[in-house]
């Protein structure tokens, strides 16, 4: 599987996808998705076209989706991990600020993947990267912040009354803030330069996090949990596996650790 194959998909998303935006069916729910949210028209469409496009592709693949699951495509192989709308509440609600999130593995964690792929379905804006040959925007190299300024804070708070509090004084410190709602997209951001640093408090699913892990690290940046940890070991599945916290580099990350770390002092 390449790089090429999964463009090729996301041309697919960005074209049979436009129309389903402006639908009035986009806002009623289908069923429960198998990982137990809700969803919705565009989520079933979007994870349709993929499984479809890997299965077009010919080589046996195991999907672990938000939508559908555990699915062998072709005898199953390689583990292929989707996120078919990533900010999907966004989509529904009209806020132009959701993707597709795909990550491609040879093993059973996060530390096993080689390829990953984001597109922004607004702007067609494609990120990629492959392990050891560097991360990509729409085809040209990107790199994560190299300075130590605190420029642009984005957060997910999916809990807020208990996740603000804990984030305020990273938040503080920062010059601006984001809540974009779209875990994926914030960290392809990051890797490009545009986010300095991301942080999720409440425990994320590995379809949210799997593509931007490689491309934060192929970009040059660093991504952990809230307490510093490796994430590498976290295994692929459905239900919600870490917290997280990605930073342009060890600098940021350092300063970021411990600014999060005065909330656990004053407690």
């Amino acid at each position: 599987m390449k790089i090429d194959d999964l463009r090729k998909i996301g041309e697919s998303l960005i074209r049979e996808l436009s129309g389903l935006r402006q639908s009035p069916e986009i806002k009623i729910p289908l069923g429960t998705g198998a990982a137990g949210d809700k969803t919705f028209p565009i989520d079933r469409r979007a994870e349709d076209i993929i499984i479809s496009g890997l299965d077009s592709l010919g080589e046996p693949c195991t999907v672990i989706s938000e939508e559908a699951g555990f699915v062998d495509v072709r005898g199953g192989g390689l583990r292929v991990i989707v996120d078919p709308v990533d900010g999907s509440k966004n989509a529904v609600a009209g806020i132009p600020f959701f993707c597709t999130s795909i990550a491609v593995a040879s093993g059973e964690a996060m530390d096993s993947i080689f390829i990953s792929y984001i597109i922004n379905l607004l702007t067609g804006d494609e990120f990629w990267a492959e392990r050891s040959l560097g991360a990509f925007m729409n085809g040209s190299r990107i790199t994560a912040q190299e300075d130590d300024l605190l420029s642009l804070v984005a957060y997910e708070a999916q809990l807020p009354a208990r996740d603000l509090p804990f984030m305020i004084p990273l938040l503080s410190g920062a010059r601006k803030t984001r809540c974009f709602g779209s875990t994926a997209l914030d960290l392809a951001y990051l890797a490009s330069g545009a986010i300095s640093v991301f942080v999720c408090p409440s425990p994320s699913r590995s379809f949210d996090f799997a593509a931007g892990w490689l491309l934060v690290k192929e970009a040059g940046g660093i991504i952990t949990n809230t307490e510093g940890e490796d994430i590498g070991d976290v295994l692929f599945g459905l239900g919600k596996s870490s917290p997280l916290l990605a930073s342009g580099n060890a600098g940021l990350h350092r300063r970021a650790l411990s600014l999060l770390g005065e909330k656990k002092k004053d407690e």
